[in-house]
């Protein structure tokens, strides 16, 4: 039995080994450049020429839709075998799955390959804002909440639409009164709250670090469970301010569910080898984001409970029913 056990282990190594690297490898991120799946797409370009894991560059391409339903859809139909793309998820994927928005397809129709780190929530204003703190936010929403428009990468029912509705509990407001306004992605979100098209964007830290560090946006809470380092070091947490909001956005990547074994392996072993390098780690924190390692089989585990949160959450907000 051992040695069968021994055989096993050498023929997968082998197979692994003689994997072939991508020919023309491509990382999807399904929405406009800017935002958080192009920064998840970035992240893996730039970490895994560097470290030398692959020699041929990864292009980076668009698939706007849906926040990610179109690229879903097409994973699952022409490009469901094709294992040279991986594609750039978020919570806010799962979210969507959970919401019924990928249609026929659900968590179970991607083979989900690594985790590249977690990102947390926040409210921001422009840095003119009238809005000083938290406090001066939820005085305005509860005075008349439809002097404020807040605005996020995402329709009703998706991930930052979510921070939204938790803010407006925690403090007593109907969040059917707020005045939400939905964009495709982060990157368009960013340019109308810079333009003073919007006074509040709802959305995660990594999507808007650069515009943070300049001063050009101040943060006015952010949704982690402690204080953060580096340049929100002295931006206070929601639960700190008295409202027990906490969202935490996991950023990865998953592949067609039909790419074969061969394919995937080569991709989850390229993973593996990538999240030991410094240049990895670098690009994390240059790009705002914290360690989470979860690949292969436990990623797929923690993806399908997720999932299944999300529905029970989106359950109490009336979202589904």
């Amino acid at each position: 039995m051992m040695k069968k056990i021994a055989i096993f282990g050498l023929f997968c190594a082998l197979s692994l080994a003689f994997a072939k690297e991508p020919s023309r490898p491509e990382c999807i991120a399904p929405a406009q450049p800017g935002g958080g799946f192009d920064l998840t797409c970035k992240l893996v370009q730039v970490s895994m020429i560097d470290s030398k894991v692959i020699s041929t560059p990864m292009r980076v391409t668009y698939m706007p839709g849906g926040l990610g339903v179109v690229a879903y859809n097409s994973m699952n139909t022409n490009r469901a075998k094709n294992g040279n793309i991986i594609v750039a998820f978020s919570s806010g994927t799962l979210l969507n799955i959970a919401t019924g928005k990928h249609g026929k397809y659900d968590e179970k129709d991607a083979r989900w390959l690594a985790s590249a780190g977690v990102d947390y929530g926040m409210v921001a204003v422009k840095a003119d804002s009238p809005y000083k703190t938290l406090e001066d936010l939820v005085q305005a929403l509860k005075k008349d909440p439809q002097s404020v428009s807040i605005g996020a990468g995402g329709s009703i029912g998706g991930q930052d639409w979510m921070q939204t509705a938790m803010l407006a509990k925690a403090t007593g407001i109907d969040v059917k009164k707020v005045r939400y306004v939905a964009f495709e992605g982060g990157g368009d979100m960013l340019t109308s709250l810079l333009g003073g098209h919007i006074d509040v964007g709802s959305s995660g830290i990594a999507e808007l670090l650069p515009q943070i560090q300049s001063g050009q946006i101040r943060v006015l809470a952010v949704f982690a469970p402690n204080r953060l380092q580096g340049a929100l070091a002295n931006t206070p947490t929601a639960k700190e301010l008295g409202y027990d909001i906490e969202w935490i956005t996991v950023r990865g990547y998953y592949m067609g569910p039909k790419v074969s074994d061969e394919d995937y392996n080569w991709w989850l072993d390229a993973f593996k080898k990538v999240k030991q390098s410094k240049e990895f780690k670098e690009q994390l924190s240059q790009r705002g984001l914290f360690e989470f390692n979860k690949d292969g089989a436990e990623l797929d585990a923690f993806v399908k409970e997720q999932t299944k949160k999300y529905r029970a959450l989106a359950k109490e907000y009336g979202i589904i029913k």
